[in-house]
């Protein structure tokens, strides 16, 4: 037992070698190479944004609920309809009136009809001009003074929820883009139509709800959607640009490795920066268009093989002509 111990010790820590040497192989040969692209400043134009998310909800929901308690007798109306003011959305009877029209149905339609005629049934009217959003009572339902028969919204807008540190960058009328969840081919321009004054707290976090008029109510918007909302703070035309890997940083200041004629050493020149998208930076002063600035990236590759193709777990043996016996 003592000599098969023995055995497996030796061969674990032969393992152990192996893999180190391999381990260290692969950092000195695969760590990867630099290379170096060329590019130049250009004229063009940046802009900044917040990104939220939001809520597809009705401005203003009205839920229009009978005067007394009773039934539905027709439901005029359709969900996605459009309606006008004083537009009848429905008919009801009380109570009263539809036990007195049950009742008169047994004496026949002559009697039917002139209980109908003299005890009338109540509309139900449209106070306001908008959109049918619910309309799923049916006839003969028995309905309270507190159902909601029918729901209207005058319009559609997006509510969104903004971090109290983005809050003081968000205006009214403010611009902004509306991309709903469910088709994120579809970007919808807005306006800051309302910003809440009380603030709530969700996940710890302390956010400011906002209103956002879209300027083009699309066919395809429903109540409840969820979507993201990107407000525009800040825009900048003709402005000269550099992507952000050019843009190197040393303590406070920025700087750019610029190609030297006749010289294979770039010069350093430091450069004021403003505004960044996160894929540009605005350049302020530093350089100019005419300048070539070198974007250094590396490239990782990973070497399992040495360069003379030996496998590194073998013996590294060296091949040479055949010799003759």
């Amino acid at each position: 037992m003592p000599k098969i111990k023995s055995k497996i010790i030796f061969v674990v820590l032969g393992l152990l070698v192996i893999s180190v040497f391999v381990i260290m192989k692969i950092r000195s040969k695969g760590s990867g190479s630099e290379i170096i692209n060329e590019t130049s400043p250009m004229i063009g134009t940046i802009q900044t944004f917040i990104s939220t998310t939001g809520t597809v909800l009705p401005k203003n929901r009205l839920e229009i609920k009978p005067p007394v308690a009773g039934r539905i007798e027709s439901i005029l109306v359709q969900e996605g309809e459009d309606v006008k003011t004083g537009q009848i959305l429905a008919w009801m009877s009380s109570t009263e009136r539809a036990a007195l029209l049950d009742a008169a149905e047994g004496q026949g339609d002559k009697v039917l009809k002139y209980w109908k005629e003299v005890y009338k049934a109540i509309p139900l009217l449209s106070p306001i001009d908008g959109e049918v959003i619910v309309a799923t009572t049916q006839p003969g339902q028995t309905v309270t003074a507190s159902d909601a028969v029918v729901v209207l919204s005058d319009r559609l807008i997006v509510r969104a929820q903004v971090d109290e540190t983005d809050i003081g960058k968000i205006k009214l009328k403010q611009s902004a883009f509306i991309t709903l969840d469910a088709y994120l081919d579809a970007r919808i321009g807005a306006v800051v139509d309302h910003i809440y004054y009380e603030s709530e707290t969700v996940n710890n976090v302390t956010i400011y709800k906002v209103d956002l008029i879209p300027e083009n109510i699309p066919e395809f918007f429903r109540s409840g959607m969820n979507a993201t909302v990107d407000f525009k703070v800040e825009t900048r035309e003709n402005v000269l640009l550099l992507p952000v890997e050019a843009v190197r940083r040393e303590k406070e200041d920025s700087y750019v490795l610029l190609k030297q004629e006749g010289s294979n050493n770039p010069a350093k020149r430091i450069i004021k920066i403003g505004i960044t998208d996160d894929k540009n930076y605005e350049v302020l002063s530093g350089v100019t268009s005419s300048d070539t600035v070198l974007v250094t990236t590396k490239k990782y590759v990973f070497s399992g093989v040495d360069s003379s193709g030996n496998n590194p777990f073998l013996p590294n043996i060296r091949r040479s002509g055949s010799s003759k016996k």
